[in-house]
């Protein structure tokens, strides 16, 4: 079902809407500040199988997670002193920054290092939904695996149909996807160069 819903003021009623579908292991697509992604909660396992199986993804790469602020961030991951300054400065953003992860992060979503890649979007939309839902979702971007991205709703709602519950429509979006950056070393390092600059990192 696609959902209109604004971007500046999301309407509660809507996100409560959509967090109750979330509470009963649901996957849904949203706006984010790049393109739109695809997601559920973090502890629905089912649900984050079934995303794999929708994107014909590797389950070998596993799905970074959307937090509503720096200090659900912090129940996540091991982050430094130093780690800490980046993301206060660039988050909310188009960037996912890996860290090591907590005990708190699933197995599912872990790497073999034990990392996890962790976004807040600068988009009402995503910090909302994770706000009133209470812990992290999935983010991927809304597609089938080497594929392009894909900005329009109606486009996700052709590939993927039923098997989302919700297509929350914030209007069309880039195609763009957003920065990698890992936050694990001394040295801040590039993964993947997407929307959000990476130019600070070579500093």
């Amino acid at each position: 079902m696609i959902l209109e819903i604004s971007q500046e003021f999301p309407q509660p009623h809507q996100i409560s809407r959509v967090v109750e579908s979330l509470k009963d292991g649901k996957v849904i697509a949203y706006p984010t500040d790049t393109t739109y992604g695809i997601g559920c909660s973090i502890f629905c396992k089912k649900s984050i199988e079934l995303i794999y199986q929708m994107k014909q993804r590797d389950r070998r790469k596993p799905f970074s997670i959307i937090c509503s602020s720096l200090s659900e961030i912090s129940e996540y991951a091991r982050v430094s002193n130093s780690a800490f300054k980046i993301i206060k400065r660039y988050l909310p953003g188009p960037y996912t920054f890996v860290f090591e992860a907590t005990r708190e992060v699933p197995d599912l979503l872990l790497t073999r290092q034990k990392t996890v890649g962790i976004r807040i979007p600068d988009n009402r939309i995503c910090v909302d939904l994770v706000t009133a839902l209470g812990n992290p979702i999935i983010t991927t971007s809304a597609n089938i695996s080497g594929e392009e991205p894909e900005g329009d709703p109606r486009n996700i709602d052709k590939i993927f149909g039923k098997q989302l519950d919700f297509i929350l429509d914030g209007g069309m979006l880039t195609t763009d996807v957003s920065s990698v950056v890992s936050l694990i070393g001394a040295v801040p390092e590039v993964l993947r160069a997407g929307l959000g600059d990476v130019s600070w990192c070579s500093r």
